[in-house]
C-alpha cells in the first residue's frame, strides 16, 4: 500500500504472508509506505517497479534464492550498492551473520522481532521531519 504523503518506501520480503502483513501493518501505521515480497525475483520485480524504495528488510531463510542472495545482487548493482538493508530471521547461524556483517546491513533482528527496537531503527534512519514553530 503506497500513501503519497509517507515517510519513505520500504520493501519487505519474507516468504510467510503472515510475517509480510503484520510488519507492513506496524509500519504503515508509522507512516512508510510498504511494498512486499515473498522471493528474491518478486523482490527484484518490486525494486524495478519501484526505484525509490528506500530500504529493504528481508528474511535471510526462503525457499529457492535466501535472503543473503537478494543482499549480494543488490551489492553488485551500482545502482542500489547502498541501498539500506535490516535483516530478520529465526533460523540464522554464525555463517550467515558473518556473511552479513560482510555485505554490511544496516542491523540483524531475530524473530519473533521486537517492534520497538525496530521502530527505534528506522526513527534513527527517517527521523519523522519536525515543523518548526512560527514566532
Amino acid at each position: 500500500m503506497q500513501n503519497a504523503c509517507a515517510r519513505q518506501q520500504i520493501l519487505l520480503v519474507d516468504d510467510e504472508q503472515d510475517v509480510l502483513l503484520e510488519l507492513a501493518e506496524l509500519l504503515e501505521n508509522e507512516g512508510f509506505a510498504c511494498l512486499t515480497a515473498t522471493s528474491v525475483q518478486a523482490a527484484l520485480q518490486q525494486l524495478t517497479r519501484h526505484p525509490d524504495v528506500a530500504l529493504v528488510i528481508t528474511d535471510v531463510r526462503m525457499p529457492g534464492e535466501n535472503g543473503i542472495g537478494l543482499i549480494k545482487r543488490l551489492r553488485d548493482h551500482t545502482a542500489r550498492s547502498h541501498l539500506p538493508v535490516i535483516v530478520m530471521s529465526a533460523q540464522a547461524d554464525l555463517e550467515d551473520v558473518s556473511e552479513l556483517l560482510h555485505l554490511q546491513v544496516l542491523d540483524f533482528f531475530r524473530k519473533p522481532l521486537y517492534h520497538a527496537r525496530l521502530l527505534d531503527t528506522l526513527e534513527n534512519l527517517f527521523p519523522v521531519p519536525r515543523l518548526k514553530a512560527v514566532n
